[in-house]
Protein backbone atom coordinates (compact mmCIF):
# COMPACT_ATOMS: atom_id res chain seq x y z
CA UNK A 1 0.00 0.00 0.00
CA UNK A 2 1.28 3.34 -1.14
CA UNK A 3 1.43 6.15 1.59
CA UNK A 4 0.44 9.41 1.02
CA UNK A 5 2.17 12.04 3.28
CA UNK A 6 0.62 15.11 3.63
CA UNK A 7 2.85 18.65 2.35
CA UNK A 8 3.50 21.03 4.42
CA UNK A 9 2.56 24.10 1.78
CA UNK A 10 -0.99 22.84 1.60
CA UNK A 11 -3.47 24.36 3.96
CA UNK A 12 -5.26 22.77 6.34
CA UNK A 13 -9.08 21.77 5.81
CA UNK A 14 -10.13 22.72 8.97
CA UNK A 15 -8.71 26.10 8.77
CA UNK A 16 -10.38 26.64 4.98
CA UNK A 17 -13.60 26.98 3.79
CA UNK A 18 -15.07 24.15 1.50
CA UNK A 19 -17.45 25.08 -1.00
CA UNK A 20 -20.54 22.55 -1.84
CA UNK A 21 -20.69 22.87 -5.54
CA UNK A 22 -24.73 24.77 -5.56
CA UNK A 23 -22.83 27.40 -3.25
CA UNK A 24 -20.15 28.30 -5.22
CA UNK A 25 -22.17 28.85 -8.20
CA UNK A 26 -24.38 31.09 -6.18
CA UNK A 27 -21.24 33.04 -5.41
CA UNK A 28 -20.08 33.24 -8.80
CA UNK A 29 -23.65 34.37 -9.91
CA UNK A 30 -23.70 36.70 -7.07
CA UNK A 31 -20.27 38.11 -8.15
CA UNK A 32 -20.83 38.34 -11.82
CA UNK A 33 -24.47 39.98 -12.19
CA UNK A 34 -22.91 42.10 -9.51
CA UNK A 35 -20.04 43.29 -11.31
CA UNK A 36 -21.66 43.42 -14.82
CA UNK A 37 -25.63 44.52 -13.94
CA UNK A 38 -25.62 45.94 -17.58
CA UNK A 39 -23.44 45.97 -20.65
CA UNK A 40 -23.49 46.70 -23.75
CA UNK A 41 -22.78 43.62 -26.34
CA UNK A 42 -22.41 42.37 -30.19
CA UNK A 43 -21.74 39.72 -32.10
CA UNK A 44 -23.35 36.73 -34.54
CA UNK A 45 -26.24 34.99 -33.70
CA UNK A 46 -25.34 31.14 -34.47
CA UNK A 47 -27.87 28.23 -33.32
CA UNK A 48 -31.07 31.00 -33.09
CA UNK A 49 -33.94 28.53 -31.32
CA UNK A 50 -37.29 29.17 -29.49
CA UNK A 51 -38.73 26.25 -27.38
CA UNK A 52 -42.55 26.02 -26.72
CA UNK A 53 -41.39 28.62 -23.55
CA UNK A 54 -41.74 31.10 -26.08
CA UNK A 55 -38.18 32.57 -24.62
CA UNK A 56 -34.90 32.49 -27.56
CA UNK A 57 -32.06 30.39 -26.75
CA UNK A 58 -29.12 31.08 -29.07
CA UNK A 59 -25.17 31.46 -29.11
CA UNK A 60 -23.49 34.97 -30.13
CA UNK A 61 -19.93 34.86 -30.85
CA UNK A 62 -17.26 36.78 -32.95
CA UNK A 63 -13.92 35.74 -34.98
CA UNK A 64 -12.54 34.13 -31.50
CA UNK A 65 -15.07 33.38 -28.91
CA UNK A 66 -18.45 32.65 -28.14
CA UNK A 67 -20.99 32.77 -25.07
CA UNK A 68 -24.41 31.61 -24.82
CA UNK A 69 -27.64 34.25 -24.85
CA UNK A 70 -31.31 34.35 -23.98
CA UNK A 71 -33.49 36.80 -24.68
CA UNK A 72 -37.44 36.56 -23.05
CA UNK A 73 -40.61 36.26 -25.06
CA UNK A 74 -41.71 39.54 -23.85
CA UNK A 75 -38.89 41.31 -25.38
CA UNK A 76 -39.13 39.44 -28.06
CA UNK A 77 -42.52 40.40 -28.79
CA UNK A 78 -41.27 44.27 -28.95
CA UNK A 79 -38.55 44.07 -31.53
CA UNK A 80 -38.76 45.04 -35.22
CA UNK A 81 -36.88 42.73 -37.00
CA UNK A 82 -36.46 38.61 -36.98
CA UNK A 83 -33.30 37.39 -35.32
CA UNK A 84 -31.78 34.24 -37.07
CA UNK A 85 -28.33 32.74 -37.71
CA UNK A 86 -25.89 34.61 -39.26
CA UNK A 87 -27.37 38.05 -37.79
CA UNK A 88 -24.82 40.52 -36.57
CA UNK A 89 -26.87 42.27 -33.55
CA UNK A 90 -26.10 44.88 -30.53
CA UNK A 91 -28.14 44.94 -27.74
CA UNK A 92 -28.04 45.83 -24.01
CA UNK A 93 -28.02 42.97 -21.25
CA UNK A 94 -26.71 41.43 -17.91
CA UNK A 95 -24.78 38.78 -17.36
CA UNK A 96 -26.24 35.29 -15.35
CA UNK A 97 -25.19 31.85 -14.05
CA UNK A 98 -27.62 29.13 -14.67
CA UNK A 99 -26.86 27.52 -11.41
CA UNK A 100 -27.73 23.84 -12.64
CA UNK A 101 -25.31 23.29 -14.98
CA UNK A 102 -22.66 25.94 -13.93
CA UNK A 103 -22.75 27.72 -17.12
CA UNK A 104 -22.72 31.88 -17.66
CA UNK A 105 -24.74 33.47 -20.06
CA UNK A 106 -26.14 36.96 -21.11
CA UNK A 107 -29.84 37.43 -20.50
CA UNK A 108 -30.52 40.00 -23.15
CA UNK A 109 -33.24 43.23 -22.71
CA UNK A 110 -32.91 44.66 -25.73
CA UNK A 111 -31.63 43.82 -29.23
CA UNK A 112 -31.30 45.25 -32.36
CA UNK A 113 -29.81 44.49 -36.09
CA UNK A 114 -25.58 46.06 -35.74
CA UNK A 115 -25.79 49.38 -37.75
CA UNK A 116 -28.68 51.00 -36.39
CA UNK A 117 -26.27 53.17 -34.50
CA UNK A 118 -25.47 55.08 -31.48
CA UNK A 119 -28.46 56.93 -31.38
CA UNK A 120 -30.69 54.25 -30.04
CA UNK A 121 -27.61 53.11 -27.82
CA UNK A 122 -27.56 56.75 -26.77
CA UNK A 123 -31.59 56.72 -25.97
CA UNK A 124 -31.03 53.43 -24.12
CA UNK A 125 -28.31 54.77 -21.80
CA UNK A 126 -29.97 57.97 -21.24
CA UNK A 127 -33.61 55.90 -20.03
CA UNK A 128 -31.61 53.62 -17.96
CA UNK A 129 -30.16 56.36 -16.74
CA UNK A 130 -33.13 58.46 -15.57
CA UNK A 131 -34.70 55.50 -14.19
CA UNK A 132 -32.21 54.80 -11.86
CA UNK A 133 -32.73 58.50 -10.83
CA UNK A 134 -37.10 57.91 -10.43
CA UNK A 135 -37.68 60.33 -12.96
CA UNK A 136 -39.98 57.68 -14.28
CA UNK A 137 -41.98 56.66 -11.24
CA UNK A 138 -45.75 56.58 -11.19
CA UNK A 139 -45.93 58.13 -8.00
CA UNK A 140 -44.13 61.70 -9.44
CA UNK A 141 -47.28 61.51 -11.82
CA UNK A 142 -49.96 64.41 -11.51
CA UNK A 143 -53.21 63.93 -12.07
CA UNK A 144 -54.92 65.48 -14.88
CA UNK A 145 -57.78 67.95 -14.20
CA UNK A 146 -61.30 67.08 -14.90
CA UNK A 147 -62.07 69.87 -16.59
CA UNK A 148 -58.88 72.44 -17.65
CA UNK A 149 -59.77 76.10 -17.91
CA UNK A 150 -56.62 76.56 -20.20
CA UNK A 151 -54.34 74.30 -22.18
CA UNK A 152 -50.88 75.75 -24.35
CA UNK A 153 -49.28 73.38 -26.64
CA UNK A 154 -46.26 73.58 -27.02
CA UNK A 155 -45.36 72.97 -30.38
CA UNK A 156 -44.40 73.71 -33.94
CA UNK A 157 -47.08 76.48 -35.25
CA UNK A 158 -47.49 75.43 -38.83
CA UNK A 159 -47.13 71.71 -38.34
CA UNK A 160 -50.30 69.05 -38.67
CA UNK A 161 -49.64 68.46 -34.81
CA UNK A 162 -51.24 71.82 -33.76
CA UNK A 163 -54.19 71.75 -36.47
CA UNK A 164 -55.06 68.02 -35.41
CA UNK A 165 -55.49 69.19 -31.62
CA UNK A 166 -56.90 72.16 -32.13
CA UNK A 167 -59.86 69.97 -34.37
CA UNK A 168 -60.18 67.64 -31.90
CA UNK A 169 -60.51 69.46 -28.78
CA UNK A 170 -62.76 72.48 -30.20
CA UNK A 171 -64.94 69.71 -31.51
CA UNK A 172 -65.35 68.35 -28.20
CA UNK A 173 -65.12 71.35 -26.12
CA UNK A 174 -66.19 74.53 -28.71
CA UNK A 175 -65.36 77.89 -26.39
CA UNK A 176 -62.40 76.03 -24.34
CA UNK A 177 -59.20 78.30 -24.59
CA UNK A 178 -56.30 76.70 -26.01
CA UNK A 179 -53.21 79.29 -26.42
CA UNK A 180 -50.50 77.57 -28.78
CA UNK A 181 -46.56 78.29 -27.90
CA UNK A 182 -44.32 78.15 -30.90
CA UNK A 183 -41.00 76.42 -30.79
CA UNK A 184 -38.77 74.28 -32.97
CA UNK A 185 -39.64 70.39 -32.81
CA UNK A 186 -36.24 69.52 -34.67
CA UNK A 187 -32.66 70.25 -34.71
CA UNK A 188 -30.08 71.62 -32.57
CA UNK A 189 -32.19 74.49 -31.32
CA UNK A 190 -35.13 72.60 -30.37
CA UNK A 191 -34.28 71.15 -26.64
CA UNK A 192 -33.65 74.33 -25.64
CA UNK A 193 -36.92 76.01 -26.71
CA UNK A 194 -38.72 73.28 -24.97
CA UNK A 195 -37.31 73.32 -21.90
CA UNK A 196 -37.47 77.34 -22.04
CA UNK A 197 -41.28 76.90 -23.25
CA UNK A 198 -41.72 74.53 -20.46
CA UNK A 199 -40.35 77.18 -17.84
CA UNK A 200 -42.05 79.60 -19.26
CA UNK A 201 -45.44 78.58 -18.48
CA UNK A 202 -44.89 77.59 -15.47
CA UNK A 203 -43.17 81.06 -14.28
CA UNK A 204 -46.81 82.42 -15.92
CA UNK A 205 -48.71 79.68 -14.18
CA UNK A 206 -51.81 80.64 -16.00
CA UNK A 207 -52.19 77.16 -18.04
CA UNK A 208 -53.72 73.84 -16.27
CA UNK A 209 -52.43 71.17 -19.16
CA UNK A 210 -49.04 71.79 -21.37
CA UNK A 211 -48.98 69.54 -24.02
CA UNK A 212 -45.61 68.86 -26.27
CA UNK A 213 -46.92 67.89 -29.59
CA UNK A 214 -45.29 66.91 -32.75
CA UNK A 215 -45.71 64.68 -35.79
CA UNK A 216 -44.09 61.11 -36.37
CA UNK A 217 -40.57 60.90 -37.84
CA UNK A 218 -37.31 59.26 -38.15
CA UNK A 219 -35.43 58.59 -35.02
CA UNK A 220 -33.35 61.65 -35.59
CA UNK A 221 -36.14 63.72 -36.56
CA UNK A 222 -37.86 63.06 -32.76
CA UNK A 223 -34.77 63.61 -30.86
CA UNK A 224 -35.37 66.72 -29.02
CA UNK A 225 -37.66 65.17 -27.11
CA UNK A 226 -34.80 62.53 -25.79
CA UNK A 227 -32.85 65.49 -24.51
CA UNK A 228 -31.89 64.74 -20.89
CA UNK A 229 -32.66 68.70 -20.28
CA UNK A 230 -36.03 68.68 -21.69
CA UNK A 231 -36.90 65.47 -19.73
CA UNK A 232 -35.42 66.99 -16.75
CA UNK A 233 -37.93 70.35 -17.32
CA UNK A 234 -40.93 67.73 -17.90
CA UNK A 235 -40.17 66.27 -14.38
CA UNK A 236 -39.60 70.00 -12.82
CA UNK A 237 -42.74 71.62 -13.92
CA UNK A 238 -45.44 72.00 -11.43
CA UNK A 239 -47.89 72.02 -14.15
CA UNK A 240 -49.09 68.47 -15.13
CA UNK A 241 -47.25 67.71 -18.73
CA UNK A 242 -48.74 65.62 -21.30
CA UNK A 243 -46.11 63.82 -24.10
CA UNK A 244 -48.03 63.47 -27.77
CA UNK A 245 -44.83 63.09 -29.82
CA UNK A 246 -44.78 60.96 -32.81
CA UNK A 247 -46.91 58.14 -33.69
CA UNK A 248 -48.26 55.01 -31.86
CA UNK A 249 -45.05 53.01 -31.94
CA UNK A 250 -42.78 55.89 -31.25
CA UNK A 251 -41.09 56.23 -27.73
CA UNK A 252 -39.52 59.10 -26.44
CA UNK A 253 -38.03 59.92 -23.03
CA UNK A 254 -40.42 62.54 -22.83
CA UNK A 255 -42.94 59.97 -22.81
CA UNK A 256 -41.77 57.81 -20.31
CA UNK A 257 -40.98 61.56 -18.12
CA UNK A 258 -44.40 63.08 -18.73
CA UNK A 259 -47.50 62.49 -16.05
CA UNK A 260 -49.48 61.47 -19.02
CA UNK A 261 -48.07 59.58 -22.65
CA UNK A 262 -50.90 60.22 -25.46
CA UNK A 263 -50.32 58.18 -28.81
CA UNK A 264 -50.71 60.90 -31.16
CA UNK A 265 -51.53 64.56 -30.89
CA UNK A 266 -55.35 63.72 -31.95
CA UNK A 267 -55.33 61.13 -28.82
CA UNK A 268 -54.19 63.10 -26.79
CA UNK A 269 -56.97 65.78 -27.47
CA UNK A 270 -59.43 62.85 -26.68
CA UNK A 271 -57.83 62.02 -23.82
CA UNK A 272 -57.54 65.66 -22.13
CA UNK A 273 -60.51 67.52 -23.26
CA UNK A 274 -63.61 66.60 -22.31
CA UNK A 275 -66.84 66.13 -24.15
CA UNK A 276 -68.85 69.20 -23.84
CA UNK A 277 -71.93 67.74 -24.51
CA UNK A 278 -71.45 64.52 -22.33
CA UNK A 279 -70.57 67.09 -19.66
CA UNK A 280 -74.19 68.33 -20.24
CA UNK A 281 -75.75 65.53 -20.14
CA UNK A 282 -74.43 64.26 -16.68
CA UNK A 283 -75.18 67.70 -15.63
CA UNK A 284 -78.51 67.40 -16.62
CA UNK A 285 -78.83 63.82 -15.29
CA UNK A 286 -77.46 65.10 -11.86
CA UNK A 287 -79.86 67.81 -11.51
CA UNK A 288 -82.56 65.38 -12.04
CA UNK A 289 -81.68 62.96 -9.66
CA UNK A 290 -80.71 65.79 -6.88
CA UNK A 291 -84.12 67.53 -7.31
CA UNK A 292 -85.46 64.00 -7.01
CA UNK A 293 -83.75 63.12 -4.13
CA UNK A 294 -84.56 66.50 -2.38
CA UNK A 295 -88.40 65.93 -3.14
CA UNK A 296 -88.05 62.39 -1.76
CA UNK A 297 -86.32 63.80 1.59
CA UNK A 298 -89.19 66.20 2.16
CA UNK A 299 -92.16 64.08 2.04
CA UNK A 300 -90.19 61.73 4.33
CA UNK A 301 -89.26 64.91 6.60
CA UNK A 302 -92.92 66.03 6.27
CA UNK A 303 -94.01 62.16 7.29
CA UNK A 304 -91.45 62.89 10.74
CA UNK A 305 -93.15 66.11 11.49
CA UNK A 306 -97.00 65.09 11.26
CA UNK A 307 -96.05 61.85 13.13
CA UNK A 308 -93.82 63.73 15.74
CA UNK A 309 -96.50 66.42 16.20
CA UNK A 310 -99.05 64.01 16.64
CA UNK A 311 -97.26 62.54 19.54
CA UNK A 312 -96.39 65.72 21.15
CA UNK A 313 -98.33 65.52 24.80
CA UNK A 314 -98.80 68.79 26.81
CA UNK A 315 -96.09 69.54 29.24
CA UNK A 316 -98.36 69.29 32.47
CA UNK A 317 -99.44 65.86 31.53
CA UNK A 318 -95.38 65.27 31.40
CA UNK A 319 -94.58 66.95 35.00
CA UNK A 320 -97.51 65.00 37.12
CA UNK A 321 -96.43 61.76 35.09
CA UNK A 322 -92.62 62.84 36.45
CA UNK A 323 -93.83 63.75 40.30
CA UNK A 324 -95.16 60.25 40.29
CA UNK A 325 -92.15 59.14 38.84
CA UNK A 326 -90.26 61.12 41.72
CA UNK A 327 -92.12 59.85 44.49
CA UNK A 328 -92.19 56.30 43.56
CA UNK A 329 -88.11 56.65 43.13
CA UNK A 330 -87.59 58.17 45.97
CA UNK A 331 -89.67 55.88 47.98
CA UNK A 332 -87.61 52.59 46.31
CA UNK A 333 -84.38 54.64 47.52
CA UNK A 334 -85.02 54.94 50.63
CA UNK A 335 -86.07 51.26 51.26
CA UNK A 336 -82.90 50.61 49.56
CA UNK A 337 -80.37 52.61 51.67
CA UNK A 338 -82.13 51.15 54.56
CA UNK A 339 -81.94 47.55 53.57
CA UNK A 340 -78.13 48.53 52.44
CA UNK A 341 -76.68 49.74 56.04
CA UNK A 342 -78.56 46.96 57.74
CA UNK A 343 -76.71 44.51 55.68
CA UNK A 344 -73.43 46.36 56.32
CA UNK A 345 -73.95 46.53 59.93
CA UNK A 346 -74.50 42.56 59.65
CA UNK A 347 -71.25 42.32 57.43
CA UNK A 348 -69.59 44.17 60.05
CA UNK A 349 -70.63 43.01 63.56
CA UNK A 350 -69.19 39.30 61.50
CA UNK A 351 -66.31 40.46 60.94
CA UNK A 352 -65.57 41.88 64.00
CA UNK A 353 -65.99 38.70 65.71
CA UNK A 354 -63.73 36.83 62.78
CA UNK A 355 -61.00 39.64 63.78
CA UNK A 356 -61.25 38.71 67.41
CA UNK A 357 -60.88 35.11 66.73
CA UNK A 358 -57.98 35.70 64.91
CA UNK A 359 -56.39 38.06 66.89
CA UNK A 360 -52.24 37.49 66.81
CA UNK A 361 -52.18 38.00 70.46
CA UNK A 362 -53.11 34.31 70.98
CA UNK A 363 -50.28 33.30 68.97
CA UNK A 364 -47.66 35.54 70.62
CA UNK A 365 -46.65 32.91 73.88
CA UNK A 366 -46.05 30.26 71.56
CA UNK A 367 -43.83 32.32 68.95
CA UNK A 368 -42.15 33.80 72.40
CA UNK A 369 -41.48 30.07 73.43
CA UNK A 370 -40.22 28.88 69.99
CA UNK A 371 -38.18 32.02 70.11
CA UNK A 372 -36.46 31.25 72.64
CA UNK A 373 -35.50 27.78 72.10
CA UNK A 374 -34.37 28.33 68.68
CA UNK A 375 -31.73 31.29 70.18
CA UNK A 376 -31.07 28.63 73.02
CA UNK A 377 -30.44 26.04 70.23
CA UNK A 378 -28.31 28.32 68.11
CA UNK A 379 -26.38 29.62 71.32
CA UNK A 380 -24.98 26.16 72.37
CA UNK A 381 -24.12 25.87 68.88
CA UNK A 382 -21.87 28.67 68.11
CA UNK A 383 -20.53 28.05 71.57
CA UNK A 384 -19.77 24.31 69.74
CA UNK A 385 -17.87 25.79 67.36
CA UNK A 386 -16.14 28.05 68.77
CA UNK A 387 -14.58 25.33 71.19
CA UNK A 388 -13.50 23.28 67.63
CA UNK A 389 -12.25 26.28 66.26
CA UNK A 390 -9.97 27.59 69.09
CA UNK A 391 -8.72 23.27 69.68
CA UNK A 392 -7.82 23.60 66.10
CA UNK A 393 -5.89 27.05 66.52
CA UNK A 394 -4.13 25.27 69.46
CA UNK A 395 -2.97 22.52 67.48
CA UNK A 396 -1.93 24.49 64.32
CA UNK A 397 0.18 27.06 66.19
CA UNK A 398 1.59 23.98 68.25
CA UNK A 399 2.81 22.75 64.89
CA UNK A 400 4.09 26.08 63.54
CA UNK A 401 6.34 26.52 66.54
CA UNK A 402 8.05 22.98 66.27
CA UNK A 403 8.98 24.49 62.71
CA UNK A 404 10.05 27.69 63.98
CA UNK A 405 13.83 28.05 62.67
CA UNK A 406 13.89 30.31 66.25
CA UNK A 407 13.02 27.22 68.35
CA UNK A 408 15.83 24.91 67.05
CA UNK A 409 18.28 27.61 67.71
CA UNK A 410 16.65 27.45 71.64
CA UNK A 411 17.92 23.99 71.24
CA UNK A 412 21.57 24.82 71.17
CA UNK A 413 21.86 24.83 67.10
CA UNK A 414 23.47 28.19 65.58
CA UNK A 415 23.53 29.82 62.16
CA UNK A 416 26.53 31.00 60.12
CA UNK A 417 26.90 33.62 57.73
CA UNK A 418 29.29 35.63 55.72
CA UNK A 419 29.95 39.65 56.42
CA UNK A 420 29.26 41.66 54.68
CA UNK A 421 27.21 39.64 52.28
CA UNK A 422 25.25 37.91 54.34
CA UNK A 423 25.27 34.27 52.67
CA UNK A 424 24.15 31.28 54.71
CA UNK A 425 27.79 29.28 55.44
CA UNK A 426 26.59 25.36 54.60
CA UNK A 427 30.61 24.50 53.38
CA UNK A 428 34.24 24.75 55.44
CA UNK A 429 35.43 25.22 51.67
CA UNK A 430 33.21 28.58 50.90
CA UNK A 431 34.96 30.85 53.54
CA UNK A 432 38.53 31.90 53.56
CA UNK A 433 41.26 32.35 56.61
CA UNK A 434 40.62 36.08 58.15
CA UNK A 435 36.87 36.27 56.81
CA UNK A 436 34.45 37.78 59.50
CA UNK A 437 31.26 35.87 60.30
CA UNK A 438 28.09 36.68 61.93
CA UNK A 439 26.74 33.26 64.31
CA UNK A 440 23.12 33.37 64.96
CA UNK A 441 22.30 31.81 68.74
CA UNK A 442 19.00 31.19 70.26
CA UNK A 443 19.62 34.51 72.14
CA UNK A 444 21.90 37.15 70.24
CA UNK A 445 24.69 36.85 67.65
CA UNK A 446 28.72 36.73 67.91
CA UNK A 447 30.91 38.22 65.18
CA UNK A 448 33.97 35.82 64.80
CA UNK A 449 37.12 35.61 62.23
CA UNK A 450 38.04 32.29 60.69
CA UNK A 451 41.51 31.25 62.10
CA UNK A 452 41.48 27.71 60.22
CA UNK A 453 38.86 25.65 57.74
CA UNK A 454 38.89 21.85 57.66
CA UNK A 455 37.15 19.70 55.28
CA UNK A 456 34.05 18.60 56.47
CA UNK A 457 33.84 14.38 57.48
CA UNK A 458 30.32 13.87 58.48
CA UNK A 459 27.12 12.19 56.97
CA UNK A 460 26.01 13.90 53.51
CA UNK A 461 23.07 14.06 55.09
CA UNK A 462 23.65 16.42 57.95
CA UNK A 463 23.23 20.04 57.66
CA UNK A 464 26.95 21.56 57.67
CA UNK A 465 25.28 25.28 58.73
CA UNK A 466 24.26 24.37 62.09
CA UNK A 467 26.76 23.62 64.13
CA UNK A 468 26.22 22.13 67.85
CA UNK A 469 27.52 24.40 70.79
Amino acid sequence: MMEIKSSSHLPAQSSQHIFGVSELNQKIKSILEEKFPFIWISGEISNFRIPSSGHAYFTLKDARSQISAVIFRNQIANLKFKPEDGLSIIGIGRVSVYEPRGGYQIIFEYIEPKGIGGLQIAFEKLKQKLADEGLFDAKHKQPLPLLPEKISIVTSPTGAAVRDFIHVSQRRFINLPLAVVPVSVQGAHAPGELVHAIEWLNRLGRTDIIVLARGGGSIEDLWAFNDESVARAIYASRIPVVSAVGHETDYTIADFVADLRAPTPSAAAEMIVPAKNELTRQLSTFKYKLYKSISNDLKIYEKQFDSLKNRIVHPKRHLQDMRLRLDDHLSRLLGSMADGIKHRRERTQYRQELLSSLSPLKTVSALRSQTHRVKQTLTDRMEMILTEYRNTLLLNTGKLDALNPMAILQRGYSITRTLPGKSIVSNSQSVEKDQLLEILLGSGSLTARVEKTTPSNIHPTASPSTTKD
